[in-house]
């Protein structure tokens, strides 16, 4: 999979994808992501890449006719067809396993993230395929929650986490959360694990595990 991001603020991303999981899967090759300042396809001298809101309002909009020639410079034609465009804003879709599921099953991902007071609505309108939220919170800009996307679909892709058993029984797939883990010392300042876990008995494990799920 390639991952293209679109951002203002590239250096946040110095960090999250130099560690872990997705360390591992790009020095495998099984992902190639990439960060690009928007302000690479600003026109003006001074990298302008906002302006002010038809009709009045506060603050600035991230203009539409930028991110365009931004999109359409990373739809190399490899990808041309199979470029999926990810739109981060509050107002989008609540995201969640089973999206990232369906992220993860394409071959090529352009993130946008939004600043300012957001991005001029055509962008919604004409570019994006999928609009996004992680919450219904606000954030000062797309770059967090890019970063929370891409390594939730990241560790979808075949390989990545080398134990599939350990992903089939991860949180929210299925809409459960995983059941409670437990490990040495057996007890801690009375803090005892549960006794059939010391059984051996691997159908009552099950079971116990099994009750232990919880609907998301």
């Amino acid at each position: 999979m390639k991952i293209d991001i679109l951002t203002l603020f590239p250096e946040m991303f110095s960090g999250p994808f130099t560690w872990s999981i997705v360390k591992r899967a790009k020095e495998k090759k099984i992902v190639d992501i990439k960060i690009f300042d928007i302000r690479d396809w600003a026109t003006d001298r001074y990298k302008s890449v906002d302006d002010k809101p038809y009709g009045g309002g506060a603050g600035m909009v991230m203009r539409v006719d930028i991110i365009d020639k931004a999109i359409e410079s990373l739809r190399v034609e490899e990808f041309k067809s199979k470029s999926k465009i990810v739109l981060l804003d509050a107002g989008g879709e609540r995201y969640t396993q089973k999206k990232a599921g369906e992220l993860a099953k394409n071959k090529h991902l352009v993130i946008i993230c939004g600043h300012y007071e957001g991005v001029d609505y055509r962008v919604h309108e004409h570019i994006a395929d999928e609009i996004i939220s992680i919450g219904d919170y606000v954030l000062s800009g797309g770059e967090i929650p890019a970063m929370a996307i891409v390594d939730s679909v990241v560790r979808l892709l075949p390989g990545a986490l080398g134990n599939e058993k350990s992903l089939a029984e991860e949180s929210h797939n299925n809409e459960e959360v995983e059941y409670p883990q437990y490990t040495r010392p057996e007890e801690y300042k009375g803090w005892k694990v549960p006794d059939v876990l010391l059984t051996g008995d691997h159908r009552k494990i099950q079971e116990w595990r099994k009750d232990g799920l919880h609907k998301t």
